[in-house]
């Protein structure tokens, strides 16, 4: 309880009952409404993680069905997707839960689809076994709904508190489940589930909601200056992924690392009280980075991660980074696209934008101050040679101790 993970439940002692109690099944859903998860789905997966290291049998549900139509937004109606479109995402996802949980033992993890259950029902008995259990009159009083009846809201996207409804049933019905958790904004859908589990003479089952994760100066928590932080590594590289975490306010991170890490709480109180003693130094970011970037994408990208941003200041090998780190890494401060032959290092300093004027870049070279691949640079006139390309193309510049640019040579 400590790490303050549930903010709303059905009856808290029934659940603590049932957690106690021994091995249940739980599900949790995630709707395919982009090609990958971002970190605002991380509070969720891992609390799945820990539910299933705890002994308790996960089922991740994502959502083939629910994801055609689309959970109700406060602002205006979602963009539907294509079905081939959204059962693509849904195998992406998919693949995108495998390092979370594991799918051996005697509480394997199962993947499972709900378009398996509501593709093949009919309109008619989705709404006498279904629609006939849902009065109005509480679906109407759902905050979103009725922030939303004065602009507009269509049918389906009304009906979506059904769907999501019956997918708690059936995997009660197929899957033994006992227990659907989510993120806040869903407790009216979740609540709603469990009622309708009641209903159709099901039960018992149980339900809480997490908090929803704000930053501390009130803004959506996964959103950078350039969108949404994702876990596709094409989407959002592994060197990007890291930085996120490294640039968490002093405030946040606190947090951060009780809803994600997963150190006890004598090692986060240990990092806790360091932290307080050198902030400077980020070591509650550095650990969250490392610990999230390893979970997310490999022990060896978290490594590499580390490596740049300790390279790129100085402080390490940029020879031992790849193509792929380093690249991703340049990227963050804008990478200067250079074609045919090599120009002077003074005229890159200029166009990689590190100084405003050739005046500027000799007296930057003059005081010391102006670097290439992290070797000073004595004289701005001397071309640079092909042998300076690190994996053939790029080129680290750096103006003092931390002002970088990249440039990316196409021949």
């Amino acid at each position: 309880m400590w790490r303050g993970l549930i903010q709303d439940s059905t009856d808290a002692d029934e659940l603590r009952k049932a957690l106690d109690g021994g091995s249940i099944t739980f599900y949790v859903g995630f709707d395919p409404t982009a090609a990958s998860l971002h970190v605002g789905h991380l509070m969720q997966v891992i609390t799945a993680r820990r539910l299933q290291q705890a002994g308790h049998r996960p089922l991740l549900l994502v959502g083939g069905a629910t994801g055609q139509i689309g959970d109700p937004r406060e602002s205006a109606e979602r963009t539907l997707n294509s079905p081939e479109v959204v059962q693509g995402w849904v195998q992406r996802i998919r693949e995108q839960l495998s390092p979370f949980v594991t799918y051996t033992g005697e509480n394997a993890a199962t993947l499972v689809n709900n378009l398996d259950w509501t593709g093949p029902t009919s309109v008619i008995d989705f709404l006498r076994d279904v629609g006939k259990h849902f009065p109005v009159n509480k679906m109407l009083a759902r905050d979103v709904v009725r922030n939303r009846l004065e602009s507009g809201i269509s049918f389906t996207e009304f009906s979506y508190q059904l769907l999501q409804s019956n997918d708690f049933y059936q995997l009660h019905v197929r899957n033994g489940c006992q227990l659907q958790f989510g993120g806040s904004d869903q407790w009216g859908n979740i609540t709603a589930g469990v009622d309708f589990v009641r209903r159709r003479g099901a039960g018992p089952v149980q339900a809480f909601v997490t908090p929803l994760v704000l930053k501390a100066d009130g803004t959506k928590f996964g959103k950078t200056e350039g969108g949404a932080v994702w876990l596709d590594a094409a989407m959002t590289s592994p060197y990007s992924f890291y930085q996120f975490w490294i640039n968490s306010d002093d405030r946040d991170v606190g947090k951060y690392l009780r809803y994600f890490s997963s150190k006890t709480r004598e090692e986060l109180e240990e990092l806790e009280k360091a932290t307080a003693e050198r902030p400077q130094a980020r070591l509650a970011q550095r650990a969250l980075a490392e610990e999230l970037t390893a979970l997310v994408h490999s022990e060896e990208e978290a490594r590499q991660a580390i490596a740049a941003s300790q390279a790129l200041f100085g402080r390490g090998s940029l020879e031992e980074l790849s193509a792929d780190t380093l690249r991703a890494a340049l990227s963050e401060t804008g990478l200067l696209s250079v074609r045919g032959e090599l120009p002077a290092v003074g005229t890159l300093l200029k166009e990689s934008g590190l100084v405003a004027s050739a005046n500027e870049g000799r007296r930057t070279i003059n005081e010391g101050g102006a670097y290439l691949n992290n070797e000073r640079i004595t004289d701005g006139e001397a071309i640079v040679p092909a042998s300076a390309l690190l994996h053939g193309r790029f080129l680290v510049l750096r103006r003092g101790k931390r002002t970088f640019a990249g440039v990316e040579f196409e021949a």
